[in-house]
């Protein structure tokens, strides 16, 4: 192939990446903190509350916890302190026999406007629900992860935004919100249509809100990445405390 058109077709590819990082991934602003977090899943062992149900996600109603599918055995629960809240905590379990066992946890953000049930375009919020997840990738190369990876210079965050976000998408994990499961992340294909929004990720954090991504600190997606077995059939479950509740 002549030079030319070797670069003309790098050039198509960085545009490309570009578009799918502004549409999706990427407001606010450092690291998020380790492995550490809040306590969602914990609250029932107060004094006087119920004993929780150790074959159930905790604080998981009925609506999603019948979305998780029967051969998941990696959930990766996004606790969102609010509807309208970008603050959260992610926890990993996973399933030993039939009973879910807490791995890590890891503070967070989520959507800077908080949480939605009908998530578009541009609105800022985190779409509400229980997502699979099949690919990942990163400017980074590839840390061991499990899930199929790919390492790419077109992950990198346009550098016209604010510097602490230029490493957002150093590791990222697609949640699989209206996107081809197989593909890599950067992958632009929207089934459900433009308007519904995509390109939503696991990403590394910068210290705030995104425009409808999870993000957490570096450790924890390095653990997610090396941890997330196909075989085990990982998905999220995402939202606010009460959507995620209901």
């Amino acid at each position: 192939m002549r030079i030319s058109g070797t670069m003309s077709m790098r050039a198509a590819a960085a545009a490309a990446a570009a578009l799918v990082l502004l549409t999706a991934c990427g407001d606010g602003g450092g690291d998020g903190g380790g492995d550490k977090g809040g306590n969602p899943g914990k609250q029932a062992l107060r004094s006087g509350a119920p004993t929780p149900d150790p074959t159930r996600i905790p604080d998981v109603g009925d609506k999603l916890q019948s979305r998780i599918p029967d051969q998941s055995r990696q959930v990766v629960a996004v606790y969102g302190k609010g509807v309208n809240s970008a603050d959260a905590t992610v926890v990993l379990y996973a399933k030993q026999g039939k009973a879910w066992e807490r791995t890590r946890s890891w503070t967070a953000h989520n959507g800077k406007r908080g949480w939605t049930t009908s998530h578009h375009e541009g609105d800022k919020r985190s779409p509400v629900g229980v997502y699979t997840l099949s690919d990942a990738g990163g400017v980074l190369p590839d840390p061991g992860a499990r899930l199929p990876y790919t390492a790419s210079g077109s992950f990198a965050a346009p550098h016209y935004w604010p510097k602490s976000h230029w490493t957002d998408f150093n590791y990222v994990i697609a949640i699989d919100y209206n996107r081809v499961k197989g593909a890599s992340p950067l992958d632009q294909t929207r089934p459900e249509g433009q308007s519904k929004g995509g390109s939503i990720w696991l990403h590394m954090d910068h210290g705030s809100g995104t425009s409808a991504c999870v993000s957490l600190p570096k450790s924890g997606m390095e653990y997610l990445l090396k941890n997330l077995d196909p075989k085990l059939h990982p998905v999220v479950v995402m939202g606010d405390k009460a959507h995620l509740a209901a």
